[in-house]
């Protein structure tokens, strides 16, 4: 079944292949939560759940019935944003040769990356979804003023120090807002180096900026034990229809972040 609905597009494989093509690079750009979470998937676009198995999970078995614990069921949420193209643009591009402008397919990825990083760090609430920012469980450490002295640098090393006294020990990551990232961009007073080269060192490099977390950040052991992305369709772009002569789309994708044992996350407040 195309239900991309690709097949009904009144135009070639060559569009479409310029379409994706902006798209993807778009999305490289500005998806972070995929830079340090494992991926689990994708399981297909008629997945309308997942499974998520806490760290207690356990079976009992009494009168032939067989009884799971710590195990919930998560929704896939979709995810969509949608653009159109004009036909005039493209009617242009065809008796001309002049290449399409695919901004508005760009400003749709860009969308679509925000939206998947705020279900990641906040989750949705009318859903019932967990984000890393917003799960019980987590630890939590006050800011300090990460422009002043040292403050950084002995908040993450506190708040890895709690991940690794728990034995969460892996890849850690750390990612923060913008406003936060570029505090960071000064030189240490007596050491010559930047501290957030310092604080990369810390974390083998794993330091990420976005800009769904303008004053806040947030610090996870990214161990697929602990946490990951379940996709069920991945990011992709459909054709929806035909309106006074222009064409419209959308990219969609279907998600959900899967929080296993909350105790690997730091939130920073």
């Amino acid at each position: 079944m195309d239900y991309l609905s690709r097949e009904a597009a009144p135009f070639g494989d060559a569009l479409w292949e310029q379409i994706d093509t902006t798209i993807v690079e778009t999305l490289k750009k500005y998806l972070v939560g995929r830079r340090f979470l494992p991926l689990y998937g994708p399981l297909g676009p008629g997945a309308q759940s997942v499974v998520v198995d806490s760290s207690d999970k356990d079976e009992s078995f009494e009168d032939g019935v067989v009884q799971t614990t710590g195990r919930k069921f998560a929704e896939l949420v979709q995810l969509y944003e949608d653009f159109p193209l004009f036909w005039r643009d493209l009617e242009a591009s065809e008796r001309t040769g002049v290449p399409v402008d695919l901004s508005a397919a760009a400003r749709a990825a860009q969308a679509s990356a925000k939206a998947e990083d705020q279900l990641i760090f906040f989750g949705n609430k009318a859903l019932g979804a967990d984000g890393l920012l917003t799960v019980s469980g987590s630890h939590t450490v006050k800011m300090d003023d990460w422009a002043e002295g040292q403050n950084a640098f002995a908040n993450i090393a506190s708040g890895v120090s709690m991940l690794v006294e728990k034995d969460m020990l892996g890849r850690l990551a750390l990612v923060m807002g913008p406003d936060l990232y570029f505090k960071l961009q000064r030189i240490q007073p007596g050491t010559g180096v930047m501290e957030i080269d310092r604080i990369k060192s810390l974390l083998d490099g794993r330091v990420y900026r976005s800009n769904a977390l303008a004053g806040k950040a947030v610090l996870v052991c990214a161990e697929a034990q602990y946490m990951d992305l379940a996709v069920g369709q991945d990011l992709a772009a459909a054709y929806l229809e035909l309106v006074n002569l222009n064409h419209y789309f959308r990219i969609l994708e279907t998600a959900a972040l899967r929080i296993k044992n909350s105790a690997a996350i730091v939130v920073f407040e």
